[in-house]
């Protein structure tokens, strides 16, 4: 019956986290999508949903806290739990980086774009797919799915270098342009610092699979 509970506490965990990892999916959809169509109230969305965000990390860290401390796990469901309670803030700070995005968008005044925006988009894409893929790595214990986190961040970085160079460009040909140009750099860094944790994730996954720690982003 213990055993029982233990599993039914453990499938809680889990959809919790996945819960957190599919709204910051969310917060980073819209986020994008508040910039491409210039809708702050779509901005405002991603601002109000990291309290929900916040709210679930505090509940999963008590959870975990709990299981640990009253079921006193064996060790591979221990290395399990400990990884949740190191996973949540990383996507605690996704969610912020989320929330960075849709700010950046309200303070972007200018109605027109100085370039089309086709980089971004791709970028938040394949993002957004790190952060479903490092938790699915993570649930399924997928070190192979992990490991391929650090070829998605190289993709991710590509963009981004790629993003700056063109936008740099565009400052140094027209100084009108610098005020936008700085806010989409800024987006683009946002994006990138939320691959960066996803391969953190990644990292932990393997971790408490195999007791070393690789690094996915070199």
């Amino acid at each position: 019956m213990l055993r029982e509970n233990f599993e039914k506490e453990m499938e809680l965990l889990k959809k919790k986290v996945l819960m957190m990892g599919s709204l910051v999916e969310e917060s980073i959809s819209l986020a994008v999508k508040s910039l491409l169509t210039r809708n702050n109230e779509l901005a405002d969305r991603v601002i109000k949903m990291d309290d929900q965000v916040d709210r679930l990390e505090r509940e999963i860290e008590d959870q975990a806290i709990a299981l640990i401390a009253k079921q006193q796990p064996m060790a591979g469901d221990l290395r399990f739990i400990m990884a949740a309670i190191k996973i949540i803030p990383e996507l605690e700070r996704m969610a912020d980086n989320a929330v960075d995005i849709a700010k950046t968008v309200k303070r972007i005044e200018e109605k027109e774009f100085i370039k089309p925006l086709i980089d971004i988009p791709k970028m938040a894409e394949t993002t957004k797919n790190m952060v479903r893929k490092a938790i699915e790595a993570y649930i399924q214990n997928d070190i192979t799915m992990a490991a391929e986190l650090e070829k998605d961040d190289d993709i991710v970085d590509a963009y981004h270098k790629q993003i700056f160079r063109e936008l740099i460009a565009l400052m140094l040909e027209n100084p009108k342009t610098i005020s936008q140009a700085n806010y989409l750099i800024f987006i683009s860094s946002y994006l990138e610092r939320i691959a960066d944790r996803a391969t953190n994730i990644g990292e932990i996954t393997i971790y408490q699979k195999t007791g070393k720690f690789p690094s996915l982003n070199d």
